[in-house]
């Protein structure tokens, strides 16, 4: 496709599976997240549709690039709420146990990002993969065609991904 208007193009195509997308990354934030799956489509479109050189060749490929950017609005959600568990906004408030579990998430998916980054750093397409896969919800086969590679190769590259992962985040660990 080309660059001009091509989150334009696709959103109405593909709308309903990045509500889906949506509801998979929703369902593993905490109980009171801010963000409703109509709401975390919509951020993301607006970061797609920001002015840049957006240039995908096929629905595959945006479902992955539109994935990589509810990742980035969920992260950037988790930052802000454990900027604020610690004294980022100076209000007074009583806890109750669900939303000590959802700050327990937060930070856990903030973990999990700056592992991620540190991936993308060594390993770009073992970091895409897991984007594909984990935050897009998508299956290897969807991951091997917007990622032009053999299923073969996403299923390897998966458990490459999370075994890299785990250990990342493990030394991590207070």
């Amino acid at each position: 496709m080309p660059e001009g208007g091509a989150v334009e193009r696709m959103m109405p195509l593909v709308y309903e599976e990045l509500r889906r997308i949506a509801r998979r990354q929703l369902r593993h934030e905490g109980v009171g997240h801010t963000l409703n799956t109509t709401a975390l489509v919509h951020e993301a479109y607006l970061r797609l549709a920001a002015p840049s050189h957006l240039d995908v060749s096929g629905r595959a490929e945006f479902l992955s690039i539109a994935a990589m950017a509810m990742r980035r609005v969920l992260i950037d959600y988790a930052r802000q709420r454990t900027a604020q568990k610690r004294g980022g906004v100076q209000m007074r408030v009583e806890l109750d146990d669900i939303e000590v579990a959802a700050d327990d998430r937060a930070e856990q998916l903030v973990a999990l990002d700056e592992a991620l980054t540190l991936l993308a750093a060594s390993n770009p397409r073992l970091a895409r993969v897991v984007d594909c896969r984990f935050f897009g919800g998508m299956s290897q086969e969807e991951t091997a065609l917007a990622l032009q590679l053999t299923p073969r190769t996403v299923r390897r590259d998966w458990t490459k991904a999370r075994m890299w992962l785990a250990v990342a985040m493990e030394a991590e660990k207070p």
